[in-house]
């Protein structure tokens, strides 16, 4: 039986939180979770205590979007109208005609004809743009995925806080979003008194109605990061990386802090103290959010999220009056299919498809954020009969998709019921990240990588060792997974086993797949998995 979530225990406050503090966090509805294990960083993001986006960062794969680097181009290809840079990774990078800014063009390469056709807005064509074996400079927009290398733009943007700083354009400019007259014209005014000359300041979301001082400092800030990223430029030979964007749990802070967020709840102290560092010298006005949880049940377990994060690979969600979707990714796009399943409505049948549909499209919009699933998506929504049925869906479901926060397109609803939805991808889906091509299938669908699994088991290890009701623990595995958690693992066992003062055994079961595992306490054999199923 699955231990009851304690809900009503609170982590402890942060040392400087003010009363006032913890009212607007009461109120509040959005929350902000960052777990630290030895190997990776997870965030979870939540939203009236559902899980609505996960991140996660393990030390062999950090996150380089944003990245700079210096680069020299290895091949210009006119058919596509594409260059390949090499800036030091694996893959070369891809750069597209379109992602190719003024400044990274070569002089030599330019004619009269082309200076005009750039004063139209259109394209010159790439060969007329840049040479092999010419040095650029660029940063990565989407991280490589499956055998294609990185994106790249030799456009360089330098997020703030507050705002974007991009070197070498001349213009200011405030985020669609903010929709308020004055306050963009107030903001716009304060950019042109503290714009650095030779660059465009871009006034982001979390800009809006921030103290003049506040949008400085941060212009400020990014001014200095430009000035660095110059110089070490003018310094460095490519391939070589020039500026490093922040990690995984600066990003959150910089780009999913709002003003909904009621509390960022972190549970390692040291990662604790430099996250507030950052707030109080950032974002001061935030910075008594931050709570450090201290419970000694692990923090996913404690909010009762562990369990949604371990079904974000399974491809069909159950609705809530027993209807489904099923979720499914090829090569060229993923596909997402509409079911009543057992739900059966209380009047006619078309009632219950628009009931189905509704249930479906807040589940699809909240997948979609939370499998971080990009590129095109084809939704096929039960067909309904009435056009004033498929107009509620349709609105319904784009409404839904405006608190993404990645650039997402709705198109009209068919009337087969189908719904196409492009969804701009910058890193690889969570079902790419957390799985890799299985042996027992050649290829044809997906079991957790060897790290995931192990990172499951040393999970468990957590989870049974908080309760402290038990002495040792045997772990029944396949005998890859054994393998691997004895030669790449060991330090890892050892020290969970210090800390939660255990007996970890692992036996291989060559009878179990690799995704299959059972757990037995060594006291009286007793199944521990079907304690929290």
């Amino acid at each position: 039986m699955r231990p009851r979530t304690r809900r009503h225990r609170r982590p402890r406050e942060a040392a400087d939180s003010s009363s006032a503090g913890k009212e607007a966090r009461r109120a509040a509805k959005t929350q902000i979770l960052i777990n630290f294990t030895p190997r990776e960083v997870r965030i979870a993001i939540m939203e009236d205590r559902e899980l609505v986006e996960f991140l996660i960062e393990r030390e062999d794969s950090r996150r380089t979007v944003g990245d700079v680097y210096l680069g020299r181009v290895t091949a210009v290809i006119p058919g596509i109208q594409a260059a390949f840079v090499d800036i030091g990774q694996e893959k070369a990078a891809f750069l597209h005609v379109s992602d190719v800014a003024t400044g990274a063009i070569d002089p030599e390469l330019i004619d009269e004809d082309d200076r005009d056709t750039q004063k139209r807005g259109e394209l010159p064509p790439i060969e007329n743009l840049l040479k092999k074996g010419q040095d650029i400079l660029v940063q990565v927009r989407k991280e490589a995925i499956g055998t294609k290398g990185p994106r790249i733009s030799s456009e360089i943007s330098l997020p703030g806080r507050y705002a974007v700083l991009m070197p070498g354009l001349d213009h200011i400019g405030v985020s669609k979003r903010i929709d308020d007259r004055r306050e963009r014209s107030r903001l716009k005014q304060i950019v042109k008194k503290y714009r650095p000359e030779g660059a465009a300041i871009i006034v982001r979301t979390a800009g809006e109605g921030v103290s003049e001082e506040q949008l400085r400092d941060d212009i400020k800030y990014l001014e200095k990061l430009a000035a660095e990223l110059k110089e070490k430029r003018e310094r460095a030979s490519p391939p070589a990386i020039i500026h490093e964007d922040v990690d995984l749990t600066i990003f959150a802070l910089r780009d999913i802090l709002t003003e909904e967020v009621e509390s960022i709840i972190v549970d390692n102290r040291v990662e604790f103290e430099r996250l507030r560092e950052y707030l109080r010298t950032f974002a001061p006005d935030v910075a008594n959010r931050m709570r450090l949880y201290e419970e000694k049940t692990p923090i996913f377990d404690f909010y009762d999220i562990e369990s949604d994060i371990e079904k974000i690979l399974e491809s069909k969600i159950w609705l809530k009056k027993g209807g489904y979707i099923v979720i499914e990714h090829t090569e060229a796009l993923v596909t997402i299919d509409v079911n009543t399943g057992r739900f059966v409505g209380k009047r006619d049948q078309e009632e219950t498809i628009l009931e189905t549909n509704l249930l479906a499209a807040k589940e699809i919009a909240r997948q979609l954020r939370l499998r971080d699933i990009g590129g095109i998506i084809v939704v096929d929504f039960i067909d309904m009969e009435t056009e004033e049925n498929r107009r509620k869906v349709y609105n319904e479901f784009r409404n839904l998709l405006r608190k993404d926060r990645s650039r997402v397109r709705v198109y009209p609803m068919s009337d087969l019921g189908i719904i196409e939805v492009s969804r701009k991808r910058v890193r690889p889906s969570l079902l790419h990240y957390f799985s890799e091509e299985c042996p027992y299938c050649s290829g044809r669908g997906k079991v957790l990588s060897l790290e995931s699994m192990a990172m499951k088991i040393e999970q468990w290890i957590r989870r049974i060792g908080a309760r402290k009701k038990e002495r040792g623990i045997l772990f029944k595995l396949n005998p890859v997974i054994g393998l691997y958690l004895r030669e790449e693992r060991a330090d890892n066992l050892t020290e969970l086993a210090d800390t939660y003062r255990l007996r970890i055994e692992i036996v291989d079961d060559p009878r179990l797949q690799r995704e299959e595992y059972e757990i037995f306490s060594l006291e009286g054999d007793r199944n521990l998995k079907a304690q929290f199923e």
